[in-house]
């Protein structure tokens, strides 16, 4: 027995020494705090362990870089592991154009249960040969074949704002996060879901609550081995809503595939195709996809190309709302476009001419980017900027507070639509700004979200004023949410009539 406890503080010591020696080594090679040797948490020490991790994250990132601020990037160590957060572009750059580095982080593999290994998750070969298919999904021809689904869609929500109108408040998350979940619904399927006008939240809930249950767990080291998340209440909680998503597309894809077998909707012969085509003819026809290929990738679709629409929308109409010589700006230059035709359906001519509109859009997109960080897996030992970042890093491109560098946005937390003028964009520098993240794996359905948001947007101000009466503060999860539910006044608007 005594044998046995002296080997065991034996191992101890050397793992001890082992990973003490490898932070203190790359520690000296990167910007970041520098611990004492025996300091196991790192860190972990700048935590408040009372609240939630991930919703402090911010937080603590923001406080090291004020430390550090003019470095291109900063490690924190979590114990002996280490985090690389990169908020500059010159950093960004390197990172997303080196195609080493498109393999997303360890963290990325606890999606599988819901996105399995589909678009978002997979990476090497089976990553690029569907990216290379799927591309033709969201070329401009097929996007442009949308805009249908995308006014029909947002009438209805007019229609009911119009209920709304007369009420102190709305809540208008939901309304616009169920709004584009029928759009990506009949986008994908070609059939209508009624969620909106069913007021039927649980999907989109549950994806939600999937976010957020992913988030705690990649904050919470206790939660990493799978055999210990699976038998907490919060992982069980977690199977609860991927088997509701689950559901919810297997009765899709079961519903889409007989009309195909039946005749009742054919297999395009063009090259361009809808995402639902392609799958399923992959799958019926040339049987190079299975079922769950197939279901894999429509839940990585239905869920990343409604509820990031959803909360843009979300956060454009907050800041609208809190800028009342914004709002006027645009119903002034909506009312130029429309006159006072309020029926007509909104046409890719019309976005491109509301060019005032596109920049509130930009601008709304740099100060709440819907996907505030994501993360990527360095494959070994790496120069970034000059610092060696090692091998099995996770490497975290915080949008939140690149978008916010006061070298390239000056006073960044002011809402100014004009930083994306004509004559100011080019002043941008390049990977400055990526709402849609940037390099090989940007978002593949970056034209289908512009396009949707825009009609969106402009369908609510052809008929109405906003108000924001709260406000709210940023939380991040894999989206950025608001600290609590946004309320909006809606009151019903007059056409502006310019001076004679």
């Amino acid at each position: 027995m005594l044998l046995f406890l002296y080997a065991l503080s034996a191992l101890i010591t050397i793992i001890f020494l082992r990973y003490s020696l490898r932070r203190r080594k790359y520690s000296q090679l990167m910007p970041g705090t520098k611990h004492l040797f025996c300091n196991i948490l790192g860190d972990l020490t700048a935590f408040d362990f009372r609240k939630a991790i991930h919703h402090q994250v911010l937080d603590v990132i923001t406080k090291k870089w004020k430390l550090f601020p003019k470095e291109q990037l900063v490690c924190a160590w979590l114990s002996y592991v280490p985090f690389v957060s990169i908020v500059r572009a010159n950093a960004v750059k390197e990172v997303l154009k080196n195609n080493r580095m498109n393999g997303k982080s360890f963290q990325y593999e606890w999606m599988k249960p819901l996105f399995g290994s589909g678009l978002v998750v997979s990476s090497g070969g089976k990553w690029k040969s569907r990216r290379k298919l799927f591309n033709h999904c969201f070329h401009p021809d097929i996007v442009r074949s949308y805009l249908k689904t995308f006014n029909s869609n947002s009438q209805k929500l007019v229609n009911i704002l119009k209920e709304e109108a007369e009420k102190d408040f709305v809540y208008i998350a939901d309304l616009l996060t169920l709004c584009a979940f029928d759009s990506i619904c009949e986008a994908i399927f070609g059939i209508g879901v009624g969620a909106l006008e069913n007021n039927n939240i649980e999907i989109s809930n549950s994806i939600k609550r999937f976010e957020s249950i992913f988030m705690v767990r990649v904050y919470s080291v206790l939660l990493w081995p799978d055999f210990i998340f699976r038998n907490t209440k919060i992982g069980k909680d977690f199977e609860h809503h991927v088997n509701v998503v689950q559901e919810f597309t297997y009765k899709m894809i079961e519903e889409t595939k007989k009309m195909y077998l039946s005749g009742e909707r054919k297999f395009s012969n063009g090259k361009r195709k809808a995402l639902i085509d392609v799958l399923l003819e992959k799958h019926l026809k040339t049987k190079e996809f299975t079922e769950k290929d197939v279901r894999e990738e429509v839940n990585t679709f239905i869920a990343a190309g409604h509820e990031t629409i959803g909360i843009a929308a979300m956060w454009a109409i907050y800041l609208i709302g809190r800028h009342p010589e914004v709002q006027a700006k645009l119903h002034e230059e909506i009312d130029h476009v429309f006159g006072n035709d309020r029926e007509r359906p909104v046409t890719e001519r019309d976005l491109k001419d509301l060019q005032y509109m596109n920049c509130v859009l930009k601008e709304s997109g740099r100060i709440y980017p819907t996907v505030p960080s994501f993360a990527r897996h360095v494959p070994e030992d790496t120069k970034i900027c000059g610092y060696t970042v090692p091998k099995d890093t996770t490497c975290f491109i915080v949008t939140y507070l690149l978008h916010r560098d006061e070298e390239v946005f000056p006073d960044p937390e002011k809402f100014d639509p004009d930083r994306f003028s004509v004559e100011n964009r080019v002043n941008i520098p390049e990977f400055a700004y990526i709402p849609f993240s940037g390099g090989a794996r940007n978002c593949i359905g970056y034209k289908f979200a512009e396009m949707e948001l825009g009609t969106l947007i402009c369908s609510i101000l052809r008929n109405f004023t906003v108000e924001s009466l709260n406000k709210v503060f940023p939380v991040v999860d894999l989206s950025l949410h608001s600290s609590e539910p946004i309320r909006i006044k809606i009151r019903p608007r007059t056409v502006y009539e310019s001076p004679s």
